[in-house]
């Protein structure tokens, strides 16, 4: 069996732990690697490397980092069969997927090699005879960077983007799930000519290796991905070293739908977002709120085009859907099914494992759908990071902006309606990062991508992402 080595200064080196972490095919269950639970010494040796490299990182010249960030993102490009190839091999998702995470890497790499170039300080004029006031952006220092199991090339970008372009050093503890592609994606940028240490990879447990990391004196900022109770943690570990942080968190996301909506358009649009990746991402929709004028014709339509959609192996060209990365994510949404049916919701569709052949070696569930969905349920009010969604009825717009924001959590939401001025109010009020008015796409990399309430701080993508790797400093000079 393939034992993965780490990625430390440069060049993947055997960790000196002996504890081993299997790596699965999602679509078989099969093993096909082993992973290292990464030591204390490996935690430290990956942490001082960045350090090391940290200072001629930082004194580079913007345009050699931004050359530098141009030739990674075409090496990513030119890697992209096989980088997507991991990807549905350790996330399960299909492969049509995996290939747009990875073009997504190199576009994002693209877009902060120049937004690097953009770093701008200030020189108040406050017409002082013999002194001048210059305020400068500098690099934070060493990030770490966890990131979750669902999208590991593309969270991953986020952080080690802005990181680069800002002038920091970044070490990734990858997923235990999925570590494949984040190790490749390592030895490809070092050969694109990434100077050693700048980018480093550990692997390992979220609650042995990953609390190593935000305990660490050497790190000044923590960014990461995953649940709310965690992210919680995180914060409160980073305390104690004043470290900053930036958390992505989970979302509970509603879709609103009214009376006007042009269902040609929403019900593709929520259908693909509500189950894309096996819904296995935060900002997708877990809650609509739909307008009692046309709840009856639009579950049905909901139910129609969940439906269609195939499940199966990532590798199947035609697949939609793929399995559920592991068994907890699979139980979890089994219990938010059964918790709603027992309050007395309706199954409109899916809500069952797959089974067979070509399906028991992974955790396959239908795209499921509840109606006669309320408040009193897990499905309505906590994140279930699965391919499940509750519809619930309401009378009005307004009554369902209450329950959008009667929630701890505040990622994105959706408005569809075709009375542009009571989307745009709703837009307004609704308690989100994001809004989505009558269509749904992936979010831009020109602009911020963050939380409200539990869902979150700081923000990443675009100039604000990036300010969230740079540290401001006011230098007095008397002449």
């Amino acid at each position: 069996m393939n034992q993965l080595n780490l990625f430390i200064h440069g060049r993947p080196i055997p960790s000196t732990s002996a504890e081993t972490i299997p790596v699965l095919d999602k679509a078989t269950g099969e093993t096909v690697a082993l992973a290292t639970e990464s030591g204390r010494d490996d935690i430290t040796a990956a942490l001082e490397s960045a350090q090391s490299a940290f200072e001629g990182w930082r004194r580079m010249p913007a345009q050699e980092r931004a050359a530098l960030l141009h030739r990674a993102a075409e090496a990513v490009r030119a890697e992209a069969g096989p980088l997507a190839q991991l990807l549905t091999t350790e996330v399960g998702k299909p492969l049509a997927g995996a290939m747009r995470e990875v073009q997504a890497v190199a576009t994002l790499l693209d877009f902060f090699a120049e937004e690097g170039l953009r770093i701008r300080g200030e020189i108040p004029q406050l017409n002082l005879p013999d002194e001048r006031v210059f305020i400068v952006k500098e690099p934070v220092g060493v990030v770490v960077a966890i990131v979750p199991s669902n999208y590991p090339l593309i969270l991953l970008s986020w952080k080690l983007g802005a990181a680069l372009a800002a002038g920091c050093t970044l070490v990734a503890k990858p997923s235990e799930d999925t570590p494949l592609a984040t190790l490749r994606l390592a030895e490809i940028l070092a050969g694109a000519g990434l100077p050693p240490g700048v980018f480093n990879v550990v692997t390992g447990y979220g609650q042995t290796v990953g609390k190593a990391l935000v305990e660490h004196p050497i790190p000044r900022k923590i960014a990461f991905t995953g649940g709310v109770e965690t992210g919680k943690k995180i914060s409160a570990l980073a305390t104690q070293t004043n470290k900053r942080v930036t958390l992505e968190l989970g979302g509970q996301c509603p879709a609103l739908v009214a009376d006007d909506a042009d269902l040609e358009v929403a019900v593709p649009a929520l259908v693909k977002h509500s189950f894309d990746n096996a819904g296995q991402y935060c900002y997708r929709i877990n809650r609509m709120y739909v307008q009692a004028g046309i709840f009856t014709e639009f579950t049905e339509r909901l139910a129609l085009a969940t439906r269609k959609l195939k499940v199966g192996s990532g590798r199947d060209p035609v697949s939609f859907m793929g399995p559920l990365v592991n068994e907890r994510l699979f139980h979890k949404s089994m219990a938010h099914i059964q918790d709603a049916l027992d309050r007395g919701a309706r199954l409109l569709s899916g809500g069952q494992r797959l089974t067979g052949p070509e399906f028991d070696g992974g955790f396959f569930l239908l795209p499921t759908i509840l109606t006669g969905t309320d408040h009193s349920m897990l499905v309505m009010t906590e994140e279930t990071f699965g391919p499940v969604v509750g519809v619930m009825r309401v009378e009005s717009l307004e009554e369902a902006i209450v329950h959008a924001n009667n929630s701890r959590y505040g990622l994105a939401a959706y408005v569809f309606t075709q009375n542009l001025a009571n989307a745009l109010k709703a837009a307004e009020r609704i308690e989100a990062g994001s809004v989505w008015i009558n269509d749904i796409h992936r979010s831009y990399n020109e602009a911020p991508f963050g939380g409200f309430k539990e869902s979150g701080l700081g923000r990443e993508k675009s100039h604000y992402g990036l300010d969230e790797y740079l540290e401001l400093k006011t230098i007095y000079l008397s002449l």
